[in-house]
């Protein structure tokens, strides 16, 4: 967007609303016999544009940008000193028309947007004298022992003090299995407490902490983002440089300086500023209406152009959470009654694991009975009474310890990478293993042959995950290449590493995936279950929770700049044409200014095209 367009918001509406009022106004004078005042009118309604114009190229050239800005800058210049006031009044209002639409559609495309981090906390609670305290986190030292409870965010990095602690590290590392921690076991803020409360020894301050580190990548990342110019502006200079060779000649060779203002209001390159903004507002608005928040024309154009994708596993590529895969039960007991007990009895847990065999059971219609008698060792397991059977379910350790020497029967079965097995014993025997693993999405291979269908050059898996976790979510599907056990910094320099195939997108949810999402060239962020750093970092927002938005998201994108592109070409075309025109002296600057709202209507119309599928 021009510095033009980034006027105050109070400036703005002005420079649009005051030529069009004086153009108006000049009209009703020349209707009523007052012609001399019309062009005083014009004139008076062109100046505030021009002198705004023309403080904002001078800013724009000390920063060593050439834009288009200084075409309509000269033509309006020209207009006024050589007595054309209409023709400066027209340009005035069509250049500030122009920049005014290419504002609003960025403004429109940003203004739900979450605050950055919003999970971040703010404070923490610790040990002191016997008692607890709230305190700020600038307040916390090394050393500080802090009470951390359920649903938590650990707000520094530390130690577990005492106990078992149940963590969902998946916003970090991108695994969505709950990691437990013994006592002494190193934990990362910005994990998530899925167990009971702990105590937790702080190792460092809040600012040197894990969770901290990932906002400041995101804000250097932001801040080494290259920047992508607008589609206007790559073609400024060549324009420039013909417009002022075909003025100059028309003066030169003629001596009639009436001519070159003609070629100059001609050549305001109205198609440029018009058709461009036009066609990104409807392509923007098509893809809403697709539950993709595409946050303005840049981030639209660059997505038009994607050669390579690095994606996200956990809550992205896959569900993000634990799902029942498979259920085997000993003879004589079948998989729902397995199902059930253990699902009745899994109703006194808050554990993530014990929910989804909750949710299991209802998505089946189970019958849930009331546990009774429940002891539950936090991250290990629960025992109790459901419907007058005695029942244990927890990981196999924990319920063969419990069963001793009736813990035989059962030979457990190898599973795929990433899956969590949960035991059910009843009555004192073993009688069954639940499976449980993070699932792909539905529909992910086809999602990937269309990327390639697209033009997708490479599609790169980064994760968190472990290795054999990571192959095995991607064995059979189409990725050029698989990266795993990554830090979040580590995932920046995936994304910077495929840029040598061209503009690279990442498409993640995570708050580990906020510095990746922000060094792409476009980064996509599931914000339907994602963090509110992931669509803060994001250029563009999934509104739901499908990855395959992004297939038309891409075509959205695609189709809109081919349009934005055959108008900017007709016009540019068409402009071209009558520049010639006026250069032999067949059309008057006023003509001019009328033949260019023609091409302007035109091309709008083309530009609008890209709201329809």
């Amino acid at each position: 967007m021009s510095d033009f367009a980034r006027s105050g918001s109070v400036l703005r509406p002005f420079l649009v609303a005051f030529p069009a009022a004086g153009l108006a106004l000049g009209f009703i004078f020349l209707a009523i016999g007052r012609g001399a005042w019309s062009g005083w009118i014009w004139a008076a309604c062109a100046a505030p544009v021009l002198i705004v114009l023309i403080v904002q190229i001078i800013t724009s050239l000390r920063r060593g940008d050439v834009g288009l800005d200084i075409v309509a800058a000269l033509s309006m210049t020209a207009a006024l000193v050589f007595g054309e006031n209409l023709a400066a009044a027209v340009v005035a209002l069509m250049y500030a028309g122009g920049q005014y639409l290419e504002s609003f559609a960025e403004r429109h495309a940003r203004r739900e947007m979450t605050a950055l981090l919003s999970r971040a906390p703010r404070t923490a609670v610790r040990h002191r004298d016997g008692t607890l305290e709230e305190v700020g986190l600038d307040a916390i030292e090394p050393g500080d022992r802090l009470l951390v409870r359920r649903g938590d965010v650990v707000p520094v990095d530390g130690a577990v003090g005492n106990g078992l602690a149940v963590l969902d590290q998946s916003a970090l590392t991108g695994e969505s299995i709950p990691v437990q921690h013994a006592a002494g076991a190193a934990v990362m803020s910005g994990s998530t407490n899925a167990g009971d409360a702990f105590d937790l020894i702080a190792s460092r301050r809040a600012a040197e902490s894990t969770y901290a580190g990932i906002v400041r990548l995101v804000e250097a990342a932001q801040r080494s983002k290259a920047p992508m110019s607008r589609l206007a502006d790559r073609i400024a200079l060549a324009f420039l440089g013909l417009t002022v060779v075909i003025a100059g000649g028309a003066w030169l060779s003629t001596g009639d300086p009436i001519r070159a203002v003609a070629v100059l209001v001609v050549a305001t390159p109205c198609p440029l500023i018009l058709a461009v903004p036009v066609a990104i507002i409807s392509g923007l608005s098509r893809a809403a209406k697709h539950g993709v928040l595409i946050k303005g024309g840049k981030a639209l154009e660059v997505l038009a152009r994607i050669r390579a994708v690095v994606i996200d596993k956990t809550g992205t590529l896959t569900e993000g959470r634990a799902r029942v895969v498979a259920i085997r039960s000993a003879p004589g007991v079948s998989t729902d009654d397995l199902l059930r007990i253990a699902a009745s009895l899994d109703q006194a847990s808050k554990h993530i694991v014990a929910e989804a065999l909750v949710s299991e059971a209802r998505d089946r219609n189970l019958d849930l009975s009331v546990p009774t008698d429940m002891v539950e060792t936090p991250g290990e397991g629960i025992e109790g009474t459901v419907a007058g059977r005695s029942a244990i379910v927890g990981g196999i350790h924990f319920v063969a310890s419990r069963l001793g020497e009736h813990a035989g029967g059962f030979v457990h079965q190898a599973d795929a990478a990433g899956a969590i097995v949960v035991a059910v014993a009843i009555d004192g025997r073993l009688s069954g293993e639940i499976v449980l693993a993070d699932t792909l999405r539905a529909g992910t291979g086809v999602l990937l042959g269309n990327l390639k269908r697209l033009g997708i050059e490479r599609i790169v898996l980064a994760t968190g995950d472990r290795r054999e976790v990571a192959e095995a979510a991607t064995a059979g599907l189409a990725f050029s290449a698989v990266r795993s056990e990554l830090t979040p910094d580590q995932k920046v320099m995936v994304v910077l590493s495929e840029r040598k195939y061209g503009p690279v997108m990442m498409v993640g949810d995570g708050v580990n995936d906020a510095p990746a999402l922000a060094a792409a060239d476009v980064g996509v962020a599931m914000g339907a279950r994602g963090t509110a750093a992931s669509a803060e970092a994001a250029d563009v927002v999934l509104l739901v929770d499908q990855l395959d938005r992004v297939v038309p998201a891409i075509e959205i994108a695609s189709r809109s700049r081919v349009i934005a592109l055959q108008s900017v070409y007709a016009g540019i075309g068409l402009s071209l044409a009558g520049m010639l025109a006026a250069a032999a002296g067949h059309i008057t600057p006023v003509q001019g200014a009328l033949v260019q709202e023609v091409i302007d209507v035109a091309v709008i119309l083309n530009a609008l095209r890209a709201l329809r599928d």
